[in-house]
């Protein structure tokens, strides 16, 4: 039996997948020098890096909860094995050996990568902000059961923990038997303290992309210093010699008289919402600031920022992470958010359609 029929005529002009999968490309081929140092060098077979993220977005993408269900996916889907790079007829690999060929990924650092190429797609077609950000976190449940901390053997001594003052917190006293980096933490009051992570985002205003990305230990004090991190990662050297240009909106948690200087000191705009009721004292913006014409507007965008953690959580796999230890869940959470970037360029960017 012969099929006349390619497999890239199977797939749809119009389908989603070809701008996505366009765009990967493009990203892919600045990073050819990265990705061949990847590539393994003894033991079993090794898969090509580029199949292996396009891979790893289809499990964002589609919600695939396993590296094992993918596999059968790829077996018999056709949309699925185009978008990787397989024919028809290839073989789909071990799930053993893409588990262990993911690891070269996590260590080389290529969500990083990923994300910056795509970013530079977007710049080069100006989609986005240099001068207007926001800045936001998100609790993300760790693969591990609250049932799994257990008083730590050698915790420190008084006087030595990592709350205020050297006070000892419940993080200094227990830790999981399975993901030493999770942590029980509660971002409000009547919450559940559950095993997690946090992930932080820096988002541009103009489109709503996400320009950094990073995953934390939890902690109250993570947002605000992580969110300056990426912020001096995305302005970069610049920032001294920059005007009051630039703006960064986030919500009250960023209301932090430490954060707010550090803005200051970068000649950033504080566009952080203030408390209305309770917590009177933490407001520390000047009257000048607080009456910033620019903080209706930075208010109006920061609602941006919930989609990519609404979009990564709601069928995705942001709500709880099956990976464990915090390099791991940093890689998959830049990865997750360069997925996200990906679904919104393609609705802004103008892909020419393969010719069938």
């Amino acid at each position: 039996m012969y099929s006349y029929v390619t497999m890239e005529r199977r797939i749809r002009r119009d389908h989603p997948a070809r701008k996505i999968r366009e765009l990967v490309d493009r990203a892919l081929q600045g990073m050819d020098t990265s990705l061949d140092a990847m590539y393994a060098t003894s033991g079993r077979p090794s898969i090509a890096p580029e199949r292996l993220l396009r891979a790893q977005l289809l499990m964002i993408l589609y919600s695939i909860r396993s590296e094992r269900q993918l596999m059968e996916q790829l077996d018999y889907n056709l949309l699925f094995r185009w978008f990787v790079g397989l024919e028809m007829d290839d073989v789909v690999w071990d799930v053993t050996v893409f588990t262990k060929n993911r690891e070269r990924l996590i260590a080389g650092e290529a969500s990083q990568q990923l994300l910056v190429a795509v970013l530079g797609d977007a710049r080069k077609l100006d989609l986005l902000s240099e001068e207007h950000f926001t800045v936001d976190g998100t609790l993300m449940q760790a693969w591990a059961s609250a049932q799994s901390f257990k008083a730590k053997k050698d915790p420190p001594p008084p006087g030595a923990g990592s709350g205020k003052d050297g006070e000892l917190l419940l993080r200094d006293k227990v830790e999981s038997t399975t993901d030493a980096d999770a942590r029980l933490y509660k971002k409000a009051t009547a919450d559940k303290a559950i095993p997690s992570y946090q992930g932080h985002a820096l988002m541009e205003n103009r489109n709503g992309l996400i320009v950094a990305a990073e995953a934390s230990l939890s902690s109250n004090a993570a947002e605000r210093h992580v969110g300056l991190e990426m912020l001096d990662r995305v302005i970069g050297s610049k920032w001294k010699r920059l005007d009051k240009n630039i703006t960064l909106g986030g919500d009250a948690s960023y209301q932090d008289e430490q954060f707010i200087q550090g803005l200051r000191e970068r000649k950033v705009a504080p566009h952080i919402h203030e408390y209305v009721k309770g917590n009177l004292d933490k407001n520390c913006l000047t009257k000048r600031e607080r009456n910033d014409k620019r903080r209706a507007i930075s208010h109006h965008k920061r609602k941006l920022i919930e989609k990519s953690f609404g979009w990564g959580k709601f069928n995705q796999s942001l709500r709880q992470v099956k990976l464990r230890g915090l390099h791991r869940v940093d890689w998959y959470y830049r990865l997750a958010m360069t997925a996200y970037n990906l679904t919104r360029m393609s609705r802004l960017i103008p892909v020419p359609a393969v010719t069938i």
